[in-house]
């Protein structure tokens, strides 16, 4: 049986609720149910983040992969399809899913080399805007979560929710990005959107230099996918250079792009709120008042 990591345990009982205790009990029974239909051989340590377990694994041919192993929610019942769509384009390559489980078999990177171990940071933004390029590139296809509707809500709870802010600032900033929100609404895009492309989701590997791993996809605007890149690393003096080489590499439209990294922080500001933050987070407050003010 997978000894199942305690930390992973722990995060799922802290966060989950009853899902995630149960999905954790779950993991050693669907583990060996996967490596068995599959006919892989674990080849070491088992891997994880707060949410996924991955096990290195060697398949029926030799080959190394890793199985990923999650709960299925909104955010993670997209992964299989948005990597299909993208089929090793910039992003690992998916080589089986199982929808029941949510499992997945995945070519191996290189899990000990992040692109947030890059010294040079301009470098790093540089490789990750490329791969937003063509990621970006496809169209979702039909039945993925869309932006649309994603910022639909945020609309909708962000009045109730600026008034549980306690700094008059915090509240004036979030209406500013509301109504950024309200004036791109109406056209929130159709491209296949990674939406968590941060330095640590990009893995080295054999067959390109880096790939990106851990989408939690969806269909909208490349603008919505600039803010991790601003945010890692945070840097005052670099935001805008950042920025500008992001939007001038995806070809994007600087005035959309600015309201929809907005709507990025609206959506990260309403979930602090949710969680009972009674200030937005400095750095994003930075970014959204340095773009507000160019």
């Amino acid at each position: 049986m997978v000894e199942v990591p305690s930390a992973l345990v722990a995060a799922h009982h802290r966060h989950g609720g009853m899902a995630g205790r149960a999905f954790v009990a779950a993991l050693p029974g669907i583990a060996d149910q996967m490596l068995d239909c599959w006919n892989l051989a674990p080849t070491g340590d088992p891997m994880h983040g707060w949410a996924a377990l991955v096990l290195p694994v060697r398949d029926g041919n030799g080959r190394n992969a890793v199985l990923k192993l999650q709960a299925v929610d909104e955010e993670t019942a997209g992964e299989p399809v948005a990597l299909r769509v993208w089929d090793g384009d910039g992003a690992v390559r998916l080589l089986a899913d199982d929808p029941g489980s949510g499992a997945m078999l995945l070519e191996r990177l290189d899990a000990s080399r992040t692109l947030s171990g890059m010294e040079d940071s301009r470098a790093a933004v540089r490789i990750l805007a490329g791969l937003l390029a063509r990621l970006t590139a496809h169209v979702a296809p039909a039945g993925m979560r869309r932006l649309g509707d994603v910022a639909d809500v945020m609309l909708q709870e962000a009045p109730d929710a600026v008034r549980l802010l306690a700094d008059a600032a915090d509240r004036r900033l979030l209406a500013d990005c509301v109504a950024a929100v309200r004036d791109v609404v109406a056209e929130p895009g159709n491209s296949m959107l990674h939406w968590d492309l941060h330095y640590d989701n990009v893995l080295a590997s054999e067959r390109e230099p880096w790939l990106a791993i851990d989408p939690k996809p969806l269909a909208g605007d490349p603008g919505f996918e600039l803010l991790p890149a601003l945010t890692n690393r945070f840097d005052p003096v670099e935001t805008l250079w950042r920025f500008d080489l992001m939007t001038d590499v995806l070809g994007l439209d600087r005035g959309r792009a600015v309201a929809w990294t907005l709507g990025r922080i609206l959506q990260n500001g309403l979930w602090d709120i949710e969680d009972g933050e009674g200030r937005l987070a400095e750095e994003q407050v930075a970014i959204a008042r340095i773009l507000l003010a160019r």
